[in-house]
């Protein structure tokens, strides 16, 4: 190992690459990096570029733990063959990426799309909507919506968003109602 331990390090072919295929600084790479590698068990530092972590260690990050979104986050941002949530190190940084301040909002909210499509099936119909309220609302008996203010809630934002009038909003609709709101882009952060 390298001497006083610090063995993580990206190989500078892969750095190049990370830096020309996301939104963020070769610093922002490396810290990225340091974060991720602190996830793994000691033993496996050395090799972080090359192993997963497994979700339960992806939440653990103080940014993921306050996330109301953090499940669907690493669902939608894993790229693991057995659908476990785990996470690469390139899985953790496109995440990172698009939570950047250097993100385009059209990235981001093409993710924000996928992240409050509960059941991924490429559009945001009733339940979706219904899922991303008690998301938002927190699960607490006292901040829970009656079933009628969310039925209210719901028709308020189909009728703000569902422009083809079909009960659900697809990705455009979805970027239409977003691009209309300038703070999206700026409470869809993550930063390290």
């Amino acid at each position: 190992g390298a001497m006083g331990g610090s063995a993580s390090l990206i190989p500078r072919d892969l750095l190049g690459e990370y830096q020309e295929l996301t939104f963020l600084s070769k610093q922002e790479i490396l810290l990225a990096y340091k974060r991720f590698s602190e996830l793994l068990p000691k033993e496996e530092r050395e090799n972080a570029w090359s192993v997963r972590v497994p979700k339960s260690q992806i939440l653990t990050l103080p940014e993921l733990r306050a996330n109301p979104f953090q499940h669907r986050i690493c669902h939608v941002f894993s790229t693991s063959e057995t659908k476990d949530d785990s996470m690469s190190f390139e899985d953790f940084l496109d995440m990172l990426s698009v939570f950047s301040d250097s993100a385009t909002s059209d990235i981001k909210s093409h993710y924000a799309f996928r992240i409050f499509d509960f059941d991924d099936d490429g559009t945001l119909d009733r339940k979706d909507l219904e899922q991303l309220v008690n998301c938002l609302t927190g699960q607490g008996e006292e901040s829970r919506l009656s079933s009628a203010e969310m039925e209210q809630l719901i028709q308020n934002i189909l009728e703000e968003s569902d422009i083809d009038k079909d009960g659900t909003i697809n990705l455009s609709e979805f970027q239409h109602v977003v691009s209309r709101s300038p703070d999206f882009a700026s409470s869809f952060k993550i930063v390290l």
